[in-house]
Protein backbone atom coordinates (compact mmCIF):
# COMPACT_ATOMS: atom_id res chain seq x y z
CA UNK A 1 0.00 0.00 0.00
CA UNK A 2 1.25 3.51 -0.82
CA UNK A 3 0.84 6.49 0.93
CA UNK A 4 0.67 10.08 -0.97
CA UNK A 5 1.08 13.13 1.16
CA UNK A 6 -1.63 15.81 0.33
CA UNK A 7 -0.39 18.98 2.20
CA UNK A 8 0.48 22.54 0.44
CA UNK A 9 -1.22 24.50 -2.39
CA UNK A 10 -3.77 21.56 -2.55
CA UNK A 11 -5.28 22.99 0.90
CA UNK A 12 -5.22 26.52 -0.40
CA UNK A 13 -7.47 26.07 -3.30
CA UNK A 14 -11.81 26.06 -2.60
CA UNK A 15 -13.27 22.65 -2.98
CA UNK A 16 -15.86 24.46 -6.28
CA UNK A 17 -12.55 25.64 -7.74
CA UNK A 18 -11.74 22.31 -9.79
CA UNK A 19 -13.50 18.83 -10.01
CA UNK A 20 -11.55 17.85 -7.54
CA UNK A 21 -13.31 18.34 -3.89
CA UNK A 22 -11.38 16.24 -1.21
CA UNK A 23 -8.74 18.89 0.19
CA UNK A 24 -9.59 18.47 3.29
CA UNK A 25 -7.76 14.90 2.91
CA UNK A 26 -3.96 15.08 4.13
CA UNK A 27 -3.51 11.03 2.75
CA UNK A 28 -4.31 9.35 -0.76
CA UNK A 29 -3.67 5.65 -0.26
CA UNK A 30 -2.56 3.55 -3.18
CA UNK A 31 -3.11 -0.27 -2.70
CA UNK A 32 -1.72 -2.65 -5.15
CA UNK A 33 -1.31 -6.10 -6.03
CA UNK A 34 0.74 -7.12 -8.36
CA UNK A 35 2.09 -10.32 -9.94
CA UNK A 36 3.39 -11.33 -13.39
CA UNK A 37 1.25 -14.50 -12.70
CA UNK A 38 -2.04 -13.82 -14.53
CA UNK A 39 -3.66 -16.74 -12.50
CA UNK A 40 -3.20 -15.16 -9.60
CA UNK A 41 -5.41 -12.10 -10.78
CA UNK A 42 -8.27 -13.06 -9.06
CA UNK A 43 -6.83 -13.79 -5.35
CA UNK A 44 -4.75 -10.83 -6.02
CA UNK A 45 -7.96 -8.50 -6.54
CA UNK A 46 -9.71 -10.10 -3.63
CA UNK A 47 -6.79 -9.53 -1.87
CA UNK A 48 -6.71 -5.63 -2.57
CA UNK A 49 -10.96 -5.10 -2.28
CA UNK A 50 -10.68 -6.97 1.52
CA UNK A 51 -7.56 -4.87 2.47
CA UNK A 52 -9.24 -1.36 0.96
CA UNK A 53 -12.80 -2.89 2.80
CA UNK A 54 -10.89 -3.15 6.21
CA UNK A 55 -9.40 0.08 6.23
CA UNK A 56 -12.60 2.18 4.75
CA UNK A 57 -13.86 2.97 7.50
CA UNK A 58 -10.97 5.04 8.82
CA UNK A 59 -10.79 6.72 4.94
CA UNK A 60 -12.97 10.00 3.80
CA UNK A 61 -16.16 8.78 1.37
CA UNK A 62 -14.17 9.95 -1.60
CA UNK A 63 -11.31 9.45 -3.23
CA UNK A 64 -8.60 10.45 -6.07
CA UNK A 65 -10.44 9.32 -9.35
CA UNK A 66 -7.38 8.42 -11.53
CA UNK A 67 -6.25 5.26 -8.31
CA UNK A 68 -9.39 3.59 -9.29
CA UNK A 69 -10.05 0.56 -11.31
CA UNK A 70 -12.48 0.78 -13.96
CA UNK A 71 -15.14 -1.97 -12.46
CA UNK A 72 -15.40 0.06 -9.51
CA UNK A 73 -15.78 3.49 -10.74
CA UNK A 74 -20.07 3.22 -10.87
CA UNK A 75 -20.67 3.95 -7.72
CA UNK A 76 -18.03 6.15 -6.51
CA UNK A 77 -17.73 8.42 -8.88
CA UNK A 78 -20.61 10.80 -7.25
CA UNK A 79 -19.30 10.70 -3.75
CA UNK A 80 -15.85 11.50 -4.95
CA UNK A 81 -16.92 14.97 -6.79
CA UNK A 82 -19.21 15.58 -3.56
CA UNK A 83 -20.61 19.18 -4.12
CA UNK A 84 -18.73 19.37 -7.37
CA UNK A 85 -21.21 16.71 -9.40
CA UNK A 86 -23.68 18.50 -10.13
CA UNK A 87 -21.73 21.34 -11.52
CA UNK A 88 -20.06 18.08 -13.34
CA UNK A 89 -22.56 16.79 -14.79
CA UNK A 90 -24.37 20.08 -16.22
CA UNK A 91 -20.87 20.25 -18.07
CA UNK A 92 -20.46 16.71 -19.53
CA UNK A 93 -24.19 16.96 -20.85
CA UNK A 94 -23.19 20.32 -22.64
CA UNK A 95 -19.36 19.55 -24.06
CA UNK A 96 -19.98 15.18 -24.28
CA UNK A 97 -23.33 14.47 -24.94
CA UNK A 98 -22.28 11.30 -26.84
CA UNK A 99 -19.85 10.53 -23.95
CA UNK A 100 -16.79 9.99 -26.28
CA UNK A 101 -15.31 10.63 -23.17
CA UNK A 102 -16.12 7.34 -21.25
CA UNK A 103 -13.14 5.27 -20.39
CA UNK A 104 -12.82 4.56 -16.87
CA UNK A 105 -13.85 7.16 -14.56
CA UNK A 106 -16.56 8.57 -16.75
CA UNK A 107 -19.65 10.99 -14.99
CA UNK A 108 -22.16 9.33 -16.74
CA UNK A 109 -25.02 11.99 -18.71
CA UNK A 110 -28.54 10.72 -17.74
CA UNK A 111 -30.46 9.39 -20.73
CA UNK A 112 -33.55 11.50 -19.66
CA UNK A 113 -30.45 14.52 -19.36
CA UNK A 114 -29.84 14.02 -23.13
CA UNK A 115 -32.03 12.44 -24.76
CA UNK A 116 -29.21 10.45 -26.41
CA UNK A 117 -28.59 6.44 -26.16
CA UNK A 118 -24.62 5.83 -25.45
CA UNK A 119 -22.80 2.81 -26.55
CA UNK A 120 -20.66 1.19 -24.52
CA UNK A 121 -16.95 1.86 -24.45
CA UNK A 122 -15.26 -0.81 -26.54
Amino acid sequence: MHLYPIDGAVHCVDDRATAWSARDATWSMVIAAVDPNPGKAEALKRWGRAYWQAIHPFNLDGGYINFMMDDEVHGRVQTTYGENYERLLKVKARYDPANLFRVNQNIRVAAEETSIMFQPAV
